[in-house]
């Protein structure tokens, strides 16, 4: 275990992962997808075997298809999700990307290829007994958590430019590495997440979540699994249900979504759109 991380504490009020499975049934994580004017790149996800659904929401896969011409900004938003991401081929890049309550961009050159494996919230942290909140906002190398796992994605993914390919290896080696462990999770903390999940964010979190615990052990336990309060999270989450429902510019001014959602008024969602994002949803919709 690297030093400065701590460790998650143990707990008696335990229940088997087979119980949440459900879990990416409730929670479906959205990135953006690369525009069709961008020829030269390609995003791509690819479901992970049976077997690793209740662990990993998605692999992924993003690569130029020829060489860009121009420097290309890729846009990562707030999903509520901790990613390993990695170059295939390349130990020296494998990385591991904490929650983060804002979008990052990553603005890439030339010829590149990365890949990635998106963990549902709260699993990364009991995979290897480290709270989220070592990794919140940050992004950190996996080399100092997990160096065997480092050099098995730079060298069995080593030349692999086909997704289901990727996706097979992928496959293999967190099988590996999930089949091997125990998971304890606290149900409390999975019955305060289901409930969010549930109600899409909009839940009035004192009120409505009963887990017999109080609000402070809840934001405790919050940033242990997910690394972020219940509260950052829910506003993730409504976030995301917005992103899931694809609605027009047209549809957002006139219908007004943004209530159902949740959001005080206009101004308050596009403030809080445009922090997740990274633009406002006008902009977003028209690319």
């Amino acid at each position: 275990m690297p030093a400065g991380f701590g460790t998650l504490p143990k707990t008696s009020y335990t229940g088997s992962m087979q119980q949440f499975t459900h879990i990416r049934d409730l929670y479906k994580p959205v990135q953006p997808a690369v525009s069709a004017s961008d020829e030269a790149v390609s995003y791509v996800e690819m479901l992970p075997c049976p077997a690793l659904q209740p662990y990993i929401y998605c692999y992924w896969q993003l690569k130029t298809n020829v060489a860009a011409v121009e420097p290309f900004p890729y846009r990562v938003v707030a999903d509520g999700c901790m990613d390993i991401f990695f170059v295939p081929g390349n130990a020296a890049e494998t990385w591991l990307m904490g929650i983060s309550d804002a979008y990052t961009e990553f603005p890439l050159t030339g010829d590149f290829h990365f890949a990635g494996i998106r963990f549902l919230p709260g699993i990364f942290p009991q995979l290897y007994h480290i709270p989220a909140d070592a990794f919140t906002g940050k992004t950190e190398s996996l080399a100092a958590i997990d160096p065997q796992l480092t050099r098995q994605l730079a060298d069995r993914c080593a030349g692999i430019q086909k997704p289901e390919a990727l996706a097979l290896v992928l496959d293999e080696l967190l099988l590996g590495l999930i089949g091997g462990k125990t998971f304890s999770p606290d149900r409390r903390f999975y019955e305060a997440l289901d409930l969010i999940l549930r109600h899409n964010g909009t839940i009035q979190l004192e009120k409505e979540i009963q887990t017999g615990i109080s609000p402070r052990q809840l934001r405790r336990m919050f940033g242990q699994y997910v690394g972020d309060t219940p509260k950052a999270f829910s506003s993730i989450v409504r976030f995301q249900r917005i992103l899931q429902a694809k609605p027009s510019s047209r549809s957002l001014r006139e219908d007004k979504l943004f209530f159902d959602a949740g959001y005080y008024d206009q101004s308050h969602f596009i403030r809080e759109f445009r922090r997740f994002y990274g633009l406002t949803p006008g902009q977003a919709w028209r690319r």
